[in-house]
């Protein structure tokens, strides 16, 4: 999600933290107008702190305005994302951590209530708290604490954007320790909700359709194919894409290849019709036109500012 990698992929692949400890941070301090984080999804637990401002939340195709306080849970396989309405002097913060780092070798009530059903998806965190909830202060402090403790390791005050890892001792069990008092706040309000048995098709057709551009995006692509593996009439698919995510089928495909795109210019001295080619584009003045439309630069401009440390992303 918001981890930088070399190849972004929708269904994140890439682990948030190590493998023995599997749990990151992610901070920003400075938002602009725009899509923060694309639609996306991974297997751990996300927990979002906003300070306020102005975002806009999408959590499997449901919108949630932010303009107050408050913290926002995303449990394991929902399709998200976050943009924001403007300038905002407010930041949002992200605890993303897999839940069998709680886990314990005794089947203990804590194992067999609460961890286990989480693990098996039949128990679900609440999606928000406000901060008039009597369980929001506690929740935060715990938080906070997460975020003090890779602070304390990485001796920076403000962490900087990108996946902070915890390889201390110490830091580690601090951590477990603030996840647990979380949990335990959540189990004490009765804030944890049974997985309902209906199932949501949508979510499952989007989430289906952005994995196949993401695997096939430097083929040709057409509407055909998209609608095709989702079952659905060519004309429905594009309404119902675009209503989910904002803009047509393939204006998102051109977002993503421009994506893969900028990521090769930065990691590899590829010459840019290679970098066309490979990003799906069979013609060079459709490539540098849908890359001057979506970064307002050519792709030698972006290259050059790039590695002269003058571009911010």
């Amino acid at each position: 999600m918001i981890q930088q990698i070399a190849i972004p992929s929708l269904k994140e692949t890439s682990p948030h933290g190590t493998k023995e400890f599997p749990c990151a941070v992610y901070q920003t301090s400075a938002v602009k107008k725009g899509m923060l984080v694309k639609h996306h999804w991974h297997d751990e637990v996300e927990i979002l702190h906003f300070g306020g401002g102005n975002f806009q939340l999408e959590i499997n195709m449901e919108q949630f305005s932010i303009s107050s306080e408050c913290l926002y849970f995303v449990n394991p396989g929902e399709l998200h994302s976050i943009s924001s309405d403007g300038v905002c002097r407010f930041g949002e913060d992200a605890v993303v951590f897999g839940t069998g780092i709680l886990s314990f070798d005794a089947g203990d009530i804590i194992q067999i209530q609460l961890i286990k059903p989480i693990q098996n998806k039949t128990l679900l965190f609440p999606r928000c708290l406000t901060s008039e909830h009597p369980a929001f202060i506690p929740v935060r402090e715990a938080f906070s604490d997460i975020l003090q403790a890779y602070s304390f390791q990485s001796g920076d005050e403000f962490p900087s954007r990108g996946g902070h890892i915890a390889d201390r001792l110490t830091c580690q069990l601090s951590i477990k320790s603030s996840l647990l008092r979380i949990f335990a706040v959540l189990s004490a309000y009765r804030l944890f909700i049974p997985t309902e048995k209906n199932y949501d098709k949508r979510v499952e057709r989007i989430k289906t359709t952005l994995t196949y551009i993401q695997e096939h995006y430097k083929e040709e692509i057409y509407i055909r194919d998209l609608a095709a593996v989702v079952n659905m009439n060519e004309q429905y698919f594009c309404r119902f894409f675009k209503k989910a995510l904002g803009r047509s089928p393939m204006e998102y495909v051109n977002e993503y290849r421009i994506k893969q795109s900028v990521h090769l210019l930065e990691e590899t001295d590829l010459p840019v019709m290679e970098i066309c080619l490979e990003c799906g584009y069979n013609n060079l003045g459709n490539f540098l036109r849908e890359f001057k439309k979506q970064r307002a630069m050519t792709p030698l401009q972006y290259r050059k500012q790039f590695f002269a440390g003058d571009y911010l992303k």
